[in-house]
């Protein structure tokens, strides 16, 4: 088609489709997809945007591990800004790290390694505020209100709980790990054949 033409065709008519085709990357299969929304569900369900969670699902189950912003944008059908504010939180959050490749110009992101016992280190803390608040609170009411109390001494004695066993079972979890060798999906049996 000439330049010629290309100025007389008009813009309506025009789609951005054809330019998909020259994408490098395949819309994932339905059951990824649905894996996507369940964790961008989850997310929600927990006050973090959908968005950022569906950002996560693909980043577990993609293959590379690693995305960039485009390949991102592209197979989430989302906007380069939302990918760019996603991928900042979720960074901030300590699930996901940017990295580089050898040769590549651009940036990549992925699961940052160890990202999930970090984040069980971070609720630990977390919920000794939470112990700590009870406590302030118990202050506050003295012992001749018992239903009054009734409800902060739950709170402190929940979160004194945690705060003590957490801990525990995380130094139990860091043994297993670092005592095993994680197998890889590569390494699954079911992946042989």
């Amino acid at each position: 088609m000439s330049a010629t033409s290309l100025q007389n065709t008009d813009p309506s008519l025009m789609t951005h489709e054809p330019l998909l085709e020259h994408l490098p990357f395949e819309c994932p299969p339905l059951e990824q997809q649905q894996f996507i929304e369940t964790v961008g569900l989850s997310f929600e369900l927990v006050g973090l945007p959908r968005m950022a969670g569906r950002i996560l699902g693909w980043l577990l189950i993609s293959n590379p591990p690693h995305q960039s912003p485009g390949e991102l944008a592209a197979v989430l059908q989302a906007s380069k800004g939302s990918i760019s504010t996603m991928t900042r939180l979720l960074t901030q959050l300590g699930l996901i790290e940017r990295t580089s490749l050898p040769g590549k110009r651009r940036d990549y992101f992925r699961i940052k390694p160890n990202a999930w016992a970090e984040l069980t280190k971070q609720r630990i803390t977390q919920i000794k505020t939470f112990r700590q608040i009870a406590e302030q609170g118990l202050k506050l009411i003295d012992d001749s209100a018992p239903p009054l109390r009734q409800r902060l001494e739950e709170m402190h004695a929940v979160h004194a709980f945690l705060e003590q066993e957490l801990p525990l079972m995380m130094e139990r979890w860091e043994q297993r790990h670092t005592s095993q060798v994680m197998p890889t999906a590569a390494d699954s049996p079911a992946q042989a054949g």
